[in-house]
């Protein structure tokens, strides 16, 4: 039997060779050609983060960002919020993409349950891009126009995003997952202008059919003027409406010059592309990202800390409604080709996504916590069954990654391949902590703080720790910072979202831990946020949907980060009077926020409570709650002098210590994992 790994075990050194080819070692000989030498990568990090703007000014030379017009300088204001980038440049993150156009070489790779590995070349991709871009200004989509969509992850929706964001217009997406009321809730707030949608999506060897969603969808979007439809399938099902054009009519048109095509030349921080992260009240937060922030980013982040080059494949599993599919897409500014998959990770076996590794020769490939949890349980060892000739690198990201978890790749895949965890947000669609392939990898641990990014853990007095446990905070701007969010006009949302807790500091909402050597711990939410899988969930979806079951008084929800990779998020509800939870009620539960938001919103349990806890001004107390189940002692966990009903923590002390078996991780516990309810 294999020894458990300790954290912080030595696991991987890169070879000199492999030091002297990494991407790092060239950027560095570069600053050293130009008076700047720095001996370590913590030097250069330092550097980075204090000399902002030497340091994104030799980003923006090395990785040869063009303009149409100069900036006048890298930052015109520094402060958070607020910080200005690069005032007077005019870009387009598109145009960048194009510039990779190759004539006969592969853009990108495509597969799903249905279809096997397809390639779309540079020249193909550029043409309908320039089509669709053509359309959309003969339709009167204008710089600043919303465009929306409601595609699974295939080629047509790189198509249409790039096509969206080359013309100025900004771009936002919901996979087809999404319920009506998840989409609506998202895509009302920005009012858009036209929809590209399809009539469903496949997963785990089942078809879903979304053509009563889209009617919901299409019927409560008063701003759209035009629905382009995608039968993805059926190629014969019936549009949506009589008035939808299919994606086959809009594109079968001339084509349209390269030398003839304009892209829309826009400010550094126009907005490129909406996300939406969770809200614990209201609304989904709707995420403004610019051009510029984006772009030079993600240039930074894949050359330097993902070593990533032209001609290299990279996969990592995601759907068209999770910030990772943004990251993946813009590989294509190095042109790295994308590998899109759409469908279930583990269908119709656990190998899936190994045989579709060696098929397209990735040299990158993504995964989850969550997902090694799932390989090892079905004792899959893809190093044995595999050709992995070309696979460089395996990124771990969208939990807290455990020692046996890092471990695993080097037990079960290479044990000489770069394992570069990362750790980041929607907010910034980027990560703030992560691989640098010039250094060791130890288990559990990540390798480094990104350059440009002044990540540190805060106490609760604003000091920044080492060795403990504190808030992850970013003390300096970056970026790829929102520009704003939407109809937030002052800013106030904003800035409570973020800058609440400590004035001019931006709070992520994580725990983060920072070792002696620079080595980080992302730990889980410090907040009522929701994580499943990677992809954030605001519990103000939960409460809004079962506001509509009528045997649901009241409701509390929270989600654990176990060890192994393992989530847990348990539903706590207050019946009304004289009910009793039955399977009855618990379908209806699960099958409502299946309906109108998405199987992720579907609790692992749902459990029957004699009363929510809540303050003495009325708010529910996930934190705390999240905090006595993970094993804090309550009275630690919560002031229950703050609160309307202090006894009512009693409950879950007492569920917590049933299941603490479980929670801790030991054998033997009591709490199923997902089943049936959580399928999609």
């Amino acid at each position: 039997m294999t020894e458990p790994v300790r954290e912080g075990s030595l696991l991987w050194t890169p070879t000199a060779t492999q030091v002297a080819d990494a991407n790092l070692t060239a950027f560095r000989a570069w600053l050293a050609a130009r008076g700047r030498r720095f001996e370590s990568y913590e030097a250069l990090w330092r550097w980075s983060v204090t000399d902002l703007e030497g340091f994104w000014q030799a980003i923006w030379d090395y990785c040869g960002i063009e303009c149409s017009a100069p900036p006048q300088r890298v930052l015109g204001r520094r402060e958070m919020p607020g910080a200005e980038w690069f005032p007077g440049a005019r870009l387009n993150y598109a145009q960048h993409v194009l510039r990779r156009e190759r004539p006969g070489e592969t853009a990108l790779l495509w597969a799903s349950e249905f279809a096997p590995l397809t390639s779309m070349s540079w020249t193909e991709l550029a043409a309908q891009v320039r089509i669709l871009g053509t359309w959309m200004r003969d339709m009167g989509v204008r710089r600043g126009d919303r465009v929306a969509s409601y595609l699974p992850n295939t080629p047509q929706a790189v198509i249409a995003m790039l096509a969206t964001t080359s013309i100025g217009a900004t771009w936002a997406s919901c996979s087809p997952d999404f319920g009506w009321r998840g989409v609506l809730d998202r895509f009302r707030q920005l009012e858009p202008k036209l929809l590209l949608c399809a009539d469903g999506y496949q997963y785990g060897g089942r078809r879903f059919d979304r053509t009563d969603e889209l009617q919901h969808i299409i019927r409560g979007l008063a701003s759209l003027e035009q629905v382009i439809w995608l039968p993805y399938l059926d190629p014969g099902a019936s549009k949506p409406t009589a008035e939808a054009l299919s994606w086959d009519e809009v594109l079968n048109r001339p084509p349209v010059p390269a030398a003839a095509f304009e892209f829309e030349q826009v400010p550094f921080d126009h907005p490129l592309w909406i996300l939406f992260s969770s809200g614990t009240t209201g609304l989904p937060k709707a995420i403004v990202h610019g051009h510029g922030g984006i772009l030079i980013e993600q240039l930074k982040l894949q050359t330097l800390h993902m070593d990533l080059r032209a001609g290299d494949r990279m996969f990592f599993f995601t759907t068209t409604g999770w910030m990772m599919w943004n990251f993946l897409v813009s590989s294509l500014l190095l042109g790295v080709c994308p590998v899109l998959y759409d469908g279930n990770p583990t269908y119709p076996g656990p190998e899936v996504l190994w045989q579709l590794a060696q098929e397209c020769g990735a040299a990158l490939f993504g995964a989850s916590p969550a997902f090694v949890e799932l390989m090892s349980q079905a004792g899959l060892v893809p190093g044995q069954h595999y050709e992995l000739k070309e696979l460089r690198a395996i990124m771990p990201a969208g939990s807290p990654v455990s020692a046996e978890c890092t471990a695993w790749f080097y037990r079960n895949v290479k044990n000489d391949v770069w394992v570069c965890t990362g750790s980041g947000g929607t907010d910034v669609c980027t990560g703030f902590v992560g691989g640098v392939p010039t250094e060791p990898v130890y288990a559990g641990e990540i390798q480094a703080r990104h350059l440009g990014v002044d990540a540190q853990a805060f106490n609760e007095r604003g000091e920044s720790v080492i060795d403990e446990v504190g808030e992850l905070v970013i003390t300096a701007p970056m970026p790829s910072m929102p520009v704003g969010l939407w109809d937030d006009a002052d800013g106030s949302r904003y800035r409570q979202s973020y800058f609440a807790q400590f004035p001019g500091v931006w709070r992520h909402g994580d725990f983060f831990r920072v070792n002696g050597r620079g080595g980080c711990f992302v730990l889980g939410r410090s907040d009522a946020t929701l994580n499943r899988q990677g992809v954030r969930i605001g519990t103000a979806e939960i409460y809004g949907a079962l506001a509509t079951v009528s045997e649901v008084e009241d409701a509390l929800i929270v989600n654990l980060d176990l060890p192994g990779g393992k989530f847990f998020m348990p539903l706590f509800v207050k019946l009304a009077a004289g009910l009793e939870l039955t399977p009855a009620i618990e379908d209806k539960i699960c099958s409502r926020l299946r309906r109108e938001y998405t199987p992720r919103h579907v609790p692992d349990r749902i459990v029957q409570v004699p009363e929510i806890p809540v303050t003495l001004t009325g708010k529910k107390m996930e934190v705390p709650v999240r905090r006595i189940l993970l094993g804090i002692p309550a009275d630690q966990a919560a002031n229950r002098n703050a609160m309307a009903n202090p006894g009512s923590l009693d409950f879950y002390v007492r569920y917590a210590a049933a299941q603490q078996d479980y929670l801790a991780g030991r054998p033997g516990g009591g709490i199923p994992m997902p089943g049936g309810r959580a399928d999609r």
